[in-house]
């Protein structure tokens, strides 16, 4: 079976990019003063967002047929579903570097552009990769089947807290910059001069700068937990694209599908935060996909090599996916985590 593709049609590029930079627009205006979003104000944008990608389905949906609009759902549904496990890493992350709440929303905005940015690359590299051959799915399936079982072997040691300050993105800032240990607003970096009158200050007696002390930049706490986020999503993209290749093919599909769904995750990651206790079975929804995922990955690569025939359609992934999402959703309230 051909994968259904739609190319690079100029009206289908021109309603995207309008919707999308839209989106960031009204994202930027409505919460440029940082502060935190109440959970009430975090559903209604996470709904006003979903919206948003629908827009775009129901256009794709006119213009290109009722298949390609399933398969942008899927994908779209798919990336947002398999983001919660990259958000809930995201709360473990502000948790360690104490990020206050009027400081998340800056980080996370800066953590969306970033991802927008590598989901492109990504996306690029992933769809060329897929002219090689099909062996290159099965090369996909290997990786999301072995972030699966990764998973469920991380789900026994949940009460081991990951020290940061050995992330690989944590000592790669410190190499570049000086580092001043506190927060400063919503500063990422300070110049020389900001450090030189912070450490006149009292309650700056005790911090001592000996290295690059003549520095004309220093990173702040919150500059080192970007970094680690945004490394954190460059390690996720590796699963999140080419589960969306095991859906489509077609780059502008998957990487619509895949914006669509970064731009609502600022305010969701505020619904997670309030429901995390509430929503304990969700992540095994996340790693029994991420299983199906693989499986149908090497069922497309299987059926180009040998023709067996076999394949699972656009709106039958589109049906386990939210079977599988809203058992995890239902779980998680019949069957809630025993206080200790």
């Amino acid at each position: 079976m051909e994968p259904l593709t739609i190319g690079f049609p100029p009206k289908t590029l021109i309603v995207f990019v309008t919707l999308s930079v839209l989106a960031i627009f009204i994202d930027l205006f409505m919460h440029r003063n940082n502060k935190p979003i109440s959970l009430k104000s975090a559903c209604f944008w996470s709904l006003f967002w979903v919206g948003i990608a629908f827009v775009f389905a129901g256009f794709l949906y006119l213009s290109h047929g009722q298949e390609l609009a399933t398969l942008f759902i899927t994908g779209y549904t798919l990336e947002k579903v398999l983001s919660i496990d990259n958000l809930f890493v995201i709360m473990a992350i502000f948790a360690w570097f104490a990020v206050p709440d009027n400081d998340k929303l800056r980080v996370l905005y800066w953590g969306v552009i970033g991802a927008i940015i590598f989901r492109a690359i990504f996306v690029a590299i992933g769809t060329s990769l897929l002219s090689l051959g099909p062996w290159i799915e099965f090369i996909f399936a290997g990786i999301v089947g072995w972030t699966a079982i990764m998973m469920l072997k991380d789900k026994k040691n949940q009460q081991q807290i990951e020290d940061y300050s050995q992330h690989f993105a944590y000592r790669l800032v410190k190499r570049f910059f000086p580092i001043w240990p506190r927060l400063k607003g919503s500063a990422f970096l300070l110049t020389g001069n900001e450090v030189k009158k912070e450490l006149k200050k009292p309650e700056n007696s005790d911090i001592k700068i000996e290295q690059f002390r003549n520095s004309a930049l220093y990173a702040t706490p919150l500059m080192l937990c970007l970094a680690v986020i945004e490394l954190s999503d460059v390690i996720f993209a590796f699963d999140s694209v080419p589960a969306v290749i095991a859906v489509s093919r077609d780059p502008v599909i998957i990487y619509s599908a895949m914006v669509f769904a970064i731009l609502g995750l600022r305010t969701l990651y505020f619904v997670l935060e309030a429901m995390k206790q509430c929503l304990i079975h969700l992540e095994k929804s996340v790693i029994a996909l991420l299983f199906f995922i693989a499986i149908k990955l090497a069922l497309n690569a299987s059926e180009h090599i040998f023709h067996h025939g076999y394949h699972i359609s656009g709106p039958t992934s589109l049906l386990i996916v939210m079977v599988v999402l809203m058992l995890g959703i239902i779980a998680s309230f019949l069957f809630p985590k025993k206080s200790e």
